[in-house]
């Protein structure tokens, strides 16, 4: 009876520390639970990203669709491009060449369209901005070579100011406009055996961050006449109905008009 009195107690006392111990093991868990939500709120605000962008700027635009598609928060850096503010001496140490966009992450800084969008992609990779077949994706590296290069940089303020001082202020749209015609007739080429509901088939990819931008200006910039370019005008009517690419358009942006 008594070794029956004696082993309940070990077993009661025994019960009790194991008792504290889960007590204590829970507590230290809360507390590195809480620790570790402290440290990722701060590294979030450490790298939290910054846009430096204009609302008139298509290549801007690619990367605040792609930020909208990933579901990327980021604060908007209004840079007016007219008043010169791309050349102001906080800017310039940014942006070697002056452009926007400039994203800064954390203690990153990437200038150039293109290249934020592939930081973009290998830093977040929610919602591929590239397909996993090689095909499709060499289709959207020339679509989207073919704004980046032949089209868009007819747009550039220094570019239209050149080409304006060449051909004069009267013929300065036309000019553009014959140009963008033409790289707009290859991209219809280049697409009509690959389109689906977007430019590469029936997800949003690359190549659909540069077409948006470019047609929307087209359009509301250029007085291009789009309707000899079906595709492409099919194409955005798909892109209107994308609340990630309508709230990366010019008009919602909040320096609109302001530059």
């Amino acid at each position: 009876m008594t070794w029956q009195v004696n082993r309940g107690k070990i077993v009661y006392s025994v019960s009790c520390i194991f008792v504290v111990f889960l007590g204590h093991l829970e507590e230290d868990r809360e507390q590195c639970d809480s620790e570790q939500r402290v440290n990722q709120t701060a590294t979030m605000e450490e790298s939290k990203l910054k846009l430096y962008s204009s609302w008139r700027s298509s290549s801007s635009c690619r990367v605040r669709i792609a930020l909208n598609l990933k579901g990327l928060k980021y604060e908007y850096k209004a840079v007016n491009l007219l008043k010169g503010e791309q050349f102001s001496p906080e800017f310039s140490k940014l942006s070697p060449l002056n452009y926007v966009p400039t994203l800064v992450d954390g203690d990153m800084i990437v200038v150039e369209s293109f290249a934020i969008l592939m930081y973009l992609e290998d830093k977040y990779p929610q919602h591929p901005l590239l397909p996993p077949d090689l095909k499709k994706r060499a289709i959207n590296y020339q679509a989207a070579s073919f704004v980046s290069s032949s089209i868009q940089p007819l747009q550039n303020l220094v570019e239209q100011k050149y080409i304006a001082e060449e051909v004069g202020s009267d013929e300065k749209l036309s000019w553009v406009k014959h140009h963008m015609e033409k790289g707009f007739a290859a991209l219809e080429k280049l697409l009509k055996d690959h389109a689906a509901k977007y430019a590469s088939g029936d997800e949003v990819f690359l190549a659909d961050l540069f077409l948006a931008p470019q047609i929307h200006d087209a359009l509301t910039r250029f007085n291009v006449d789009m309707t000899q370019f079906s595709l492409l005008l099919r194409l955005n009517d798909a892109y209107n109905e994308l609340p990630a690419f309508q709230d990366a358009m010019p008009e919602k942006q909040p320096d609109y008009l302001q530059s």
